[in-house]
């Protein structure tokens, strides 16, 4: 076994995250901020070498968080960054024994993903055809009929490249989280809305990009936010009116419809199937609420 400083495991940990895991820079990110926390903690007790953090310190730790009046989730995610720090100092043989390994995290309780159904968002299509510039309204069209027709992140539809669309296989090359492509079906209306929206980019066809501004630069998250938010505004009246509600929307409309869970997990590019089964249980609560107003003996 070799003795080394927290702080230096904490670089290789760090290390083994931006090269062989290729992990995403949130990611990173996230797990800098949790471990330093944990890390400054650890120095106030004196506490600076791997093989002295045991499990009756990590419990005092979990203690400190409690005390800080943090929420469930945000204890949960610290201790995962924590966790994930000694299994890798377990498998670089710093220690031999995680001393995470018997202690869970709390539960947390998952809140359901809002949506809007698929009137809401037939009504959204429909207010397009109001929109005078052509030119913007296939742009803005074409946003609506990808984001929810291919179930995508903001950041997932501003980099796709024209290259990346497969009209004859009714695909798309999605660049995902942790740099991982997967292909992604294009529905009808979306193959529709591209073709169209193509035809009428003007000056700026050379840009490799598929979806470019008015002055012709690459798409960017903030300009999809805002006109997500507008047409959303117009429609319904849930509480978070973002581009993410209409990935919701679409995994939950798939397996209402009897999508297979396995599919839409491929679909989504979820790495964990846990994260997609979110959805089934929106799905559950969508077909209660159907029930309830329709069913004669609800």
């Amino acid at each position: 076994m070799k003795s080394k400083d927290l702080i230096d495991v904490f670089d290789e940990f760090l290390d083994e995250l931006k090269g062989t895991k290729n992990s995403a820079k949130n990611t990173i990110s996230a797990y800098s901020r949790d471990i330093n926390q944990f890390i400054q903690y650890c120095d106030s007790k004196n506490k600076n070498r791997i093989e002295q953090i045991t499990e009756r310190f990590i419990r005092l730790f979990v203690i400190h968080l409690n005390e800080q009046s943090l929420s469930t989730a945000s204890i949960s995610r610290k201790l995962s960054a924590v966790r994930n720090l000694f299994d890798f100092a377990v498998r670089e043989v710093f220690i031999d024994t995680n001393p995470l390994a018997n202690i869970p995290n709390p539960k947390i309780k998952r809140k359901l993903p809002e949506t809007i159904n698929l009137d809401s968002f037939l009504e959204i299509i429909r207010l397009l055809l109001e929109e005078e510039n052509e030119t913007k309204r296939l742009l803005i069209t074409t946003i609506f009929e990808v984001l929810y027709g291919s179930a995508l992140r903001v950041s997932e539809l501003c980099g796709i490249k024209i290259r990346d669309i497969d009209i004859n296989n009714a695909s798309v090359k999605i660049l995902g989280k942790g740099s991982k492509y997967r292909i992604v079906p294009l529905g009808k209306e979306a193959i529709k809305a591209i073709k169209a929206y193509l035809d009428k980019r003007g000056e700026f066809k050379q840009n490799e990009f598929l979806l470019i501004t008015p002055s012709g630069k690459q798409i960017y998250p903030k300009y999809v936010q805002r006109v997500v938010e507008k047409y959303l505004n117009q429609v319904c009246d849930i509480e978070k009116k973002s581009p993410h509600i209409l990935r919701h929307a679409a995994a939950t409309h798939m397996l209402d419809k009897g999508a297979d869970l396995m599919a839409v997990k491929e679909i989504l590019g979820h790495s964990n199937l846990s994260t997609t089964q979110i959805y089934t249980h929106v799905s559950v609560e969508r077909l209660k609420k159907t029930h309830k107003s329709a069913h004669p003996k609800s």
